[in-house]
């Protein structure tokens, strides 16, 4: 039996309405990890979500929202399961996916662990995210018991751990990490060496600072590996999940994926990849070492609560792996604030302007600050994608347009009916009337470029 162990961890841009990318994405991540000499593969929360429509597939991920009152959504979500417990390509890898579970006919938001066909565990979210843009409890319920049920023969439905025969792995999901009562100290303390947090986070402003901090101080106080994994992209809300995956190791993080991209898969085209798959090989005894090192945590660990193990005969390392190195913490720029203002909003539109299925952007210019802002976005957005695919299209251009004469034209109307004639200030005009004149202006220039664009399509 060896002690090292190679973990990966996902992040993938999911679809709404995409029938096939979604699965395809899925199995894609499954794909990268088994290279990179995975066997335990990690993803999303929720990563697994499916509509079902003349039998063609449809996985999705976080937003789904009120589609998860229907039955049929999680009645197609087991068949979706299915054609993952079918494929030969998760096959000696120990995977662990985000799925809606319908149990005693209360929702739960869960982490489905399965292995060579066989579910091992169904894990339910304990502690759900109800404040800011998140509405869970609306969907979901929460976990409280502490028992195990049986919702098949011998698939285990509760908070339990797997132990297979080198190693324990241990569960959290998103909101458990930030609240107060965070699983995965008790679950340190019981010999949880692994433990995976599949997590649906959106992008704010130095949210990413505190992210960092919680999983390096996850594995500081008490020792372990933290797999964390995170959605990627705008699936059809407004918020935008900014990926930031990581693999954290006795307090140290030791791989990690981009804050933000543009990646999305183009079939049979070397573009760019709609998921980012990050694998650490890991030292099981560097773990226990560290945990030895503290005596105040083994003192702890003899009093602690014992949770249900699930045990599995399946090894995670290998027998020989005296020569398979091990990866060591690595360092990372985090962007500052102003960095994330200027590349969270552009993939954002990005995300949101290709999935709508349209041709470009239609900005116009008032020269104001909020103009001005969207237009320092749009940029970005531009020059991202250009650094990303490192190939532009056509070119796009610039025209003038006089609006003057249509100007003239509201005024000459209003004065007519009122017989007042505003100014702007600058010829003397009162502050209001110079709001009136920027106004009727902005209006005159958006029906305008409006009506030059939807003629220009159409003819």
């Amino acid at each position: 039996m060896g002690r090292k162990v190679t973990i990966a961890s996902a992040t993938l841009n999911q679809w709404a309405l995409d029938f096939e990318g979604n699965l395809d994405r899925i199995l894609q991540s499954i794909m990268d990890a088994k290279e990179m000499g995975a066997t335990f593969r990690t993803g999303p929360e929720l990563e697994i979500w499916l509509l079902s429509e003349r039998r063609i597939w449809m996985l999705n991920g976080y937003n789904c929202q009120d589609h998860f009152y229907e039955s049929d959504t999680y009645l197609h979500s087991w068949e979706v399961l299915a054609e993952l417990l079918s494929a030969p390509l998760c096959k000696d890898m120990l995977i662990d996916v985000g799925i809606p579970v319908m149990h005693k006919n209360a929702a739960y938001n869960c982490r489905l662990v399965f292995l060579n066909k066989s579910i091992l565990l169904i894990r339910p979210k304990k502690v759900l995210a109800g404040e800011g843009n998140y509405r869970e409890h609306r969907w979901f319920s929460t976990w409280k018991t502490t028992d195990i049920s049986y919702n098949w023969p011998a698939v285990p439905f509760g908070d339990a751990v797997i132990s297979t025969l080198d190693t324990c792995i241990g569960f959290e999901i998103c909101e458990e990490l930030w609240c107060s009562a965070s699983q995965h100290i008790p679950l340190s303390l019981d010999g949880v060496e692994i433990i995976c947090n599949g997590s649906g986070s959106h992008t704010q402003l130095r949210k990413n600072y505190i992210l960092t901090d919680l999983v390096e101080n996850a594995t500081m106080k008490c020792g372990g590996c933290y797999v964390f994994s995170n959605l990627r992209g705008c699936d059809g809300e407004r918020v935008y999940f900014d990926g930031t995956s990581s693999i954290t190791l006795n307090g140290a993080i030791i791989s990690r994926t981009k804050q933000f991209a543009l990646d999305e898969v183009v079939a049979d085209q070397p573009i760019s990849i709609g998921q980012e798959v990050i694998a650490a090989t890991i030292d099981l005894e560097d773990i226990r070492c560290y945990r030895y090192s503290k005596r105040s945590l083994s003192d702890l660990a003899s009093g602690s609560q014992s949770y249900p193990r699930i045990a599995v005969d399946f090894l995670l390392s290998q027998d020989f792996d005296a020569i398979l190195p091990t990866v060591h913490p690595i360092s990372f720029t985090t962007l500052t604030p102003e960095e994330e203002i200027v590349q969270g909003p552009a993939c954002w539109l990005w995300d949101y302007l290709r999935r709508s299925g349209q041709g470009g952007l239609f900005l116009p210019l008032s020269g104001g600050i909020d103009s001005s802002s969207t237009a320092t976005i749009v940029y970005s957005m531009c020059r991202m994608i250009v650094d990303n695919i490192q190939r532009i299209g056509e070119k796009s251009y610039h025209q003038n347009i006089v609006i003057d004469k249509a100007v003239s034209a509201c005024l000459e109307i209003f004065s007519v009916i009122t017989g007042l004639f505003p100014k702007f200030a600058a010829n003397g005009g009162c502050a209001r009337q110079n709001m009136a004149l920027q106004n009727i202006q902005a209006r005159v220039r958006m029906v305008a470029i409006l009506q030059f664009v939807m003629n220009k399509s159409i003819w």
